[in-house]
């Protein structure tokens, strides 16, 4: 049996040093290195962010960011920095991870529809979540994208 999964979610202020430098940490594996795509990931964001993520064993797991209404979208709240360890791919973590994520969203923005900006590859994945195309495919750093809104 492998160890449990425990969830948090932390607004930017009450991060302890060590969280923000493993979520900064993980974000940097993920979309910069493995994804092979130079961007500056820390684009002052983070502080307005609920910072929601899966941990086993003091590791992170998978990890998304929650923004208000105003932020990246003018009339939505937003999940985005949507990754998963690349470890636990295939395991059913990702979509538990969007499930929860849509839910923290829902419950801390209430009232608010949800947007996000979906790598064109993931578009299947985020329908079976509910969500609905909202745009053209576009590139963002280099990466096929397109906006999403949770119907």
């Amino acid at each position: 049996m492998s160890p449990a999964i425990v969830w948090k979610c932390v607004p930017f202020h009450q991060l302890t040093l060590d969280q923000l430098y493993r979520l900064l940490q993980i974000r940097q594996e993920v979309f910069i290195v493995e994804q092979t795509c130079p961007y500056l990931d820390t684009d002052n964001k983070d502080q307005q962010a609920l910072h929601f993520w899966a941990e086993q064993q003091g590791q992170i797991v998978g990890y998304t960011r929650l923004l208000p209404k105003g932020i990246s979208y003018t009339d939505f709240a937003s999940i985005g920095r949507v990754l998963t360890h690349a470890s636990f791919r295939g395991t059913g973590l990702g979509k538990e991870l969007m499930i929860r994520s849509i839910q923290e969203t829902k419950k801390q923005f209430p009232s608010v529809g949800i947007k996000i900006s979906a790598q064109s590859y993931l578009k299947r994945f985020y329908e079976e979540l509910g969500f609905i195309k909202s745009s053209d495919e576009y590139l963002e750093d280099d990466i096929p994208h397109i906006e999403m809104i949770l119907k």
